[in-house]
């Protein structure tokens, strides 16, 4: 298992700032935000009731009827209590339905950029990851014919991201349905559908793949708090899907960490039981994010970028400074860009290498404008 190269680079940043230097982080994806004011409220209030008890291994039932009541809502999905389990934190959803589902050699199909986690989750439950690849000239989206090519008689889960982290490219309702044509002809293959950006959409159409009739019984619908509601400490993540799979990952669970902290569960009742509504200054600020890190990488030569759709991250294409000399460091792929940055910079991303993109780096804008546009300035500098 290889360690997390997000989580890597935010240590090193880390060490660095306590040596004293001016680190400017883009490398988490971590909500510069606090957590908003109703979901603290209900913590407290949980405190106060006294909740302190080990709760149940896939949640209490409040927690899963909010989370039935939210997948009714937001995604027109309809699941049941006992297709429902509640984890510490999405990764650990992934992580349970991986360990359930694969068995050694079986082929995990990663449309590439994917989340750095999906590859090593997938080894270490015996797996073999098959990225699929795209580039920045389709908004790194994989296409129909790209993924049955990639498909093998060891083929058994597909894992995908939209809006995706680490590219923010966002999959519209046609663009799964033409995956979607692909995959039932493929009826062994479960897909495991990672929603947790959903509500940072700027395309105002999320679309899910257990939404079509013919894939909602072999679809995972993977969710949670961290990012939309600003709750990453808070690790709460949840699955719906078939009821079979959530039997498989209860029990899973219950042999590894149990049932997730029961204050955090209290809290994510409130968050869930609001309107996405309550949440829309974040989204907002996080477009108006997005533009001021592109408009700034335009000005950078050789960087080249799309546009995102989802998310807070852009996955610039930086190819064109592999095999060059700056300030006495040669860059031979993303990797070296990454260090260069963080080095002569003083700016910390994460190499694409690390998401199945070797031509890209990631940079997240879950940052305030002022480091934002430093950060640019300071890259523009270095590169010049």
């Amino acid at each position: 298992m290889a360690t997390s190269a997000t989580l890597a680079m935010a240590a090193k940043a880390r060490e660095l700032r306590a040596e004293g230097k001016d680190i400017i982080g883009l490398s988490l994806g971590e909500p510069d935000f606090t957590v908003p004011d109703f979901v603290k409220e209900a913590a407290i209030q949980a405190i106060k009731d006294d909740y302190h008890a080990y709760t149940p291994v896939d949640g209490y039932v409040e927690l899963k009827n909010a989370i039935i009541t939210k997948f009714k809502r937001d995604n027109d999905l309809v699941y049941t209590p006992s297709q429902i389990v509640v984890s510490t934190g999405a990764k650990q959803s992934i992580a349970n339905l991986a360990q359930v589902l694969l068995n050694e050699g079986d082929e995990v199909l990663l449309p590439a950029p994917y989340w750095v986690s999906y590859s090593d989750i997938a080894k270490v439950a015996g797996g073999v990851p098959v990225p699929i690849d795209s580039g920045i000239e389709s908004d790194f989206k994989v296409t129909p014919a790209a993924l049955e090519a990639a498909i093998t008689p060891r083929s058994k889960m597909l894992v995908y991201s939209s809006p995706c982290n680490p590219s923010g490219s966002v999959y519209s309702k046609e663009e799964l349905r033409a995956l979607a044509d692909v995959l039932v002809k493929f009826p062994d293959i479960i897909v495991v559908s990672d929603e947790i950006y959903e509500h940072i959409n700027f395309t105002d159409a999320h679309a899910s793949m257990a939404q079509f009739e013919d894939m909602y019984d072999r679809t995972v619908t993977v969710n949670g708090v961290s990012k939309a509601y600003a709750m990453t400490g808070w690790r709460i993540g949840y699955i719906g899907g078939p009821e079979y799979i959530a039997r498989a990952c209860n029990k899973m669970q219950g042999q590894v960490t149990s049932g997730a902290n029961c204050i955090a569960q209290r809290a994510t009742i409130a968050a869930l039981e609001n309107p996405p509504s309550k949440i829309k200054y974040m989204v907002d600020a996080f477009k108006n994010r997005r533009k001021l890190v592109l408009d700034l990488l335009a000005e950078i030569p050789g960087i080249k970028t799309n546009e995102p759709e989802g998310a807070f991250y852009v996955f610039p294409d930086v190819s064109f400074y592999f095999g060059k000399t700056i300030q006495g460091v040669k860059i031979d792929n993303a990797s070296d860009f990454a260090l260069f940055l963080l080095d002569k910079a003083n700016v910390a991303t994460v190499t694409g290498e690390a998401f199945g993109s070797p031509d890209c780096i990631r940079i997240s804008y879950a940052a305030s404008e002022a480091d934002i546009t430093e950060a640019m300035k300071r890259i523009k500098t270095v590169l010049s």
